[in-house]
């Protein structure tokens, strides 16, 4: 690295502390060292460029100490330290502004790395950052929803009105949404309804149905089909979406980089994503 990045590793283990240090120092950090909150704070002195920080210490937490950290110098991005067994105390850390967290005992490529990608956020230009799925995705507040207990009707319509001219978000590039996603009580996604779905279950069942091996060639002639899809239509329409609903699609962090959704779309055939934060749904991640 041209200029040494200043970094301040707060942990109440002096051995984890000392060989860290050790290490990052010799690949080029400037490293300093807290074996408590209340240690961390008088550090800040030195004006750190990143500060990693065990969740897990005696006397000021690190919740607490990431709490007067943001207070103190907000714009100094903090990576969280948690065991195997913590994630749901280094996901609230994410609420209270941390960088990131990784769990103990981490890999020291991917600590140097994270360094590396905290302190590019922390001093690049917006502009030059590249975006993230929560950039890109439709906040799930302007997606189309409806719950297991609505019916197939119900949901045409609800496609159909969001085709429907209305003021666009500065996220949204597109009104219609081509699909639909079912919720259930506790705003968890059950499932995914898309036109192609719809299509499907309006095809008459002897379309799918095996043919005999000696009509491998039987072609069915559409002078039959007349009034079929209007039929088919009223009588999908009672339906519950519970009925015809796909799996819900694969979900991917909204922080997450752009190759990082591009891949799990591409590897697992998905046309969508939903994105997560915490943990909860807060949008959609789409190919069109």
């Amino acid at each position: 690295m041209t200029s040494k990045i200043k970094l301040l590793i707060v942990d109440d283990e002096a051995q984890f502390r000392a060989t860290t240090k050790k290490i990052l120092d010799r690949r080029g950090f400037d490293t300093f060292l807290a074996g408590s909150g209340e240690e961390a704070i008088e550090q800040l002195s030195v004006d750190p460029d990143v500060v990693v920080l065990d969740i897990k210490m005696p006397g000021m937490d690190g919740h607490e100490t990431l709490g007067k950290i943001k207070e103190k110098k907000p714009e100094t991005p903090v990576i969280m330290l948690t065991g195997h067994g913590d994630m749901p105390s280094a996901k609230e850390a994410l609420k209270q502004g941390a960088f990131d967290y990784l769990s103990k005992p981490c890999d020291i490529d991917i600590l140097a790395a994270k360094i590396l990608e905290a302190r590019r956020r922390a001093t690049a230009p917006r502009s030059s950052v590249e975006n993230t799925a929560g950039d890109i995705m439709i906040p799930l507040e302007d997606y189309t929803t409806l719950t297991e207990d609505h019916t197939i009707h119900e949901a045409i319509e609800s496609i159909k009105a969001s085709f429907y001219p209305r003021i666009a978000t500065s996220r949204i590039m597109e009104t219609g949404h081509r699909s639909l996603l079912v919720m259930d009580s506790a705003n968890r996604v059950k499932g995914v309804v898309a036109i192609v779905d719809l299509l499907e279950n309006i095809m008459p069942a002897y379309l799918s149905a095996p043919k005999p091996s000696t009509a491998d060639s039987m072609q069915y002639s559409t002078m039959f089909w007349t009034g079929e899809f209007t039929r088919a239509v009223k009588k999908l329409g009672t339906k519950k979406l519970s009925e015809i609903m796909a799996p819900p699609p694969e979900t991917i962090d909204a922080g997450a980089n752009l190759m990082e959704a591009a891949f799990a779309m591409v590897s697992k055939k998905e046309r969508r994503l939903v994105a997560t934060k915490n943990g909860e749904p807060v949008g959609v991640v789409r190919d069109h």
